[in-house]
């Protein structure tokens, strides 16, 4: 039997936002994407949940020599995260780390000017931030933008991907709150092999997606807050006829005691 395969990342997208159903419509939900192929991914699950999102810049560090291996990874924030298992095998010597992560740094500055221009970064202090990438195999960037948010201060962590290594998934979860993932291959071999179409994610197409996203999320800011004020209206129009309606019938009831009182003439006597 032919193993489950997306189409391509818009799909995985729009099925793993509805795993994420129960945080739609929700003003403390932060979606974060880690470029670039978790931004397609993160665009559907944002536009499903109708919330923010924004990316998470992490740089996977390259063993030198063997650059599609990683010995670690850097995100926003200073945050460093090696693979000590990779580095000891390798017995990778720290000078060479440390040129390895000075020049991913300096990249991964250079593409948070390049994706978000002057936009800052969105507040992550006490929110629930769903982190999403298209597949995880080591998980060394997702650890690495795990720590970056957790020195942030969110409500909640939650990891969001489509497909991840059985093993890579079991070690995440005693690290974060929440892990959706739909398919746990045990032979997982690489993220590009669950999907029928794989190719890469330009940076115009992350950008367009941003910028897309943050329309968006200001249209429906603009409908909340019309909506909130429309039940504002509402509410005040009630109080305002409850309280006419229980002045009209205090009214009511001095009319008709008065009515019904004996009332004196000019000549003393009574009516």
């Amino acid at each position: 039997m032919e193993e489950q395969r997306f189409r391509d990342r818009t799909e995985a997208g729009q099925l793993l936002a509805r795993e994420l159903a129960a945080y739609a419509n929700r003003p403390d939900v932060l979606v974060l994407a880690l470029p670039r192929g978790g931004v397609p991914v993160g665009y559907e699950v944002a536009r499903a949940l109708h919330a923010p999102l924004d990316v998470m810049i992490v740089r996977k560090l390259g063993v030198p020599g063997e650059e599609e291996l990683a010995l670690g990874a850097i995100a926003s924030g200073g945050v460093c995260v090696l693979n000590d298992d990779v580095v000891q095998m390798l017995d990778i010597p720290e000078e060479a780390i440390h040129k390895v992560v000075a020049h991913e740094q300096q990249e991964l500055e250079r593409r948070e000017r390049l994706y978000r221009g002057d936009c800052p970064a969105y507040d992550i202090h006490g929110r629930t931030v769903i982190l999403v990438d298209d597949g995880m195999a080591t998980g060394a960037t997702m650890r690495a933008a795990v720590a970056a948010v957790r020195q942030q201060q969110p409500a909640r962590i939650i990891i969001a991907v489509p497909v991840a290594a059985y093993a890579t998934c079991e070690e995440f979860a005693a690290e974060i709150d929440e892990l959706v993932c739909m398919l746990k291959p045990e032979d997982f071999f690489a993220v590009g092999l669950w999907y029928e179409h794989f190719s890469q994610t330009s940076n115009e197409e992350v950008r367009d997606l941003l910028q897309e996203a943050r329309h968006e999320q200001l249209a429906t800011t603009q409908r909340r807050r019309k909506t909130r004020g429309a039940e504002g209206h509402e509410k005040s129009a009630r109080i305002a006829s409850s309280t006419q309606h229980k002045k009209h019938r205090i009214r009511q009831r001095l009319i008709s005691t008065t009515s019904s009182a004996e009332v004196p003439t000019e000549e003393g006597g009574r009516l």
